[in-house]
């Protein structure tokens, strides 16, 4: 199956499955395959107005975003909604030994090139959980790119690993798990069902429907610990660097968190955090879990329209 993750077929620019949902998840959505030179994206995109794209976090797909989108649609947005590199039905190259092939730089550089394809030149941008690091990544290697940027559930890599405790360890210890050569894949693979949980009345029946296809992939699960190693490794370093040269997001930083979810009592005032990265910071908490997009989509909704308008 690892194959699959550098000799899947090559799609055209606007790939070989484009439709137009009629009913249910994304409904007047189109959905495409888009060719970005390094990957092959699963995306869904719609609506008229400013663009806003949105990226997800792990284990999900773009669905997770499902009852979010269509309520900035309503709002008078562009959404677009792709499977980041590897995750869902999206497809990257072969994983690297130095993890660069699954850095947040290469996945933020995918996301670049296809909103360029989809014709748009600026746009606001949200990322969650993983996908914030790639959202911060391409905040701060293509600035010129991103009119404001809103992240959810997160702080730095650097920042959590300079803070890593026994505390942070045990709570967070599959970062630390996933890192490690081989054993993962094994674990995980022998049953992912056992492994990932989700509930469907929760997520919405479609949308775990296409999360399960996915976790039973091991190509898929490949990719989703390569993006764990990569993080750990070359994205830590890419992050301290830029700290180093001084570099600072410069566009508007909304941060957002879920009450239920463990970022306030490990850290305190998220906001205090990147105060030390970006210029313009401002956010607040959601009473919600972690999947924030699945359980409070109205709060969420509603915040991501008052700043992006």
């Amino acid at each position: 199956m690892l194959k699959a993750l550098h000799l899947f077929p090559r799609s055209p620019k606007r790939g070989s499955e484009v439709g137009r949902s009629i009913r249910g998840m994304f409904e007047g959505f189109e959905t495409d395959d888009i060719d970005v030179d390094e990957a092959v994206l699963h995306v869904r995109h719609g609506g008229d107005g400013p663009p806003v794209l949105l990226l997800h976090g792990h284990p999900r797909t773009g669905a997770t975003w499902h009852r979010v989108a269509p309520r900035l649609v309503a709002s008078g947005f562009t959404v677009v909604c792709p499977d980041l590199r590897g995750y869902g039905r999206s497809r990257g190259p072969a994983p690297a030994p130095d993890h660069r092939a699954h850095s947040k730089r290469a996945v933020a550089g995918d996301l670049v090139r296809l909103m360029s394809v989809l014709g748009h030149d600026r746009f606001h941008l949200v990322g969650h959980d993983r996908g914030s690091y790639v959202a911060l990544r391409l905040g701060l290697d293509h600035p010129q790119r991103v009119d404001r940027l809103a992240l959810l559930d997160c702080i730095p890599i650097s920042e959590h690993l300079a803070r890593t405790d026994a505390r942070f360890a045990t709570e967070w210890w599959h970062w630390f798990f996933f890192a490690q050569p081989d054993i993962p894949e094994r674990v995980i693979n022998a049953d992912p069902d056992s492994w990932y949980h989700g509930d469907p009345d929760t997520m919405g029946v479609e949308n775990h429907a296409e999360w399960r296809e996915a976790t039973r992939d091991p190509a898929v699960v490949r990719a989703m610990l390569e993006d764990y190693r990569a993080g750990l490794t070359v994205d830590r370093a890419d992050e301290e660097a830029d700290r180093a040269a001084g570099r600072r997001l410069r566009m508007p930083l909304l941060v957002l968190w879920s009450l239920r979810d463990d970022i306030e009592q490990l850290y305190g005032d998220p906001l205090a955090i990147w105060h030390d990265w970006a210029d313009d910071v401002r956010g607040h908490g959601i009473d919600s879990g972690h999947h924030v997009a699945e359980e409070a989509p109205e709060a969420l909704s509603a915040a991501l329209v008052e700043f992006f308008r």
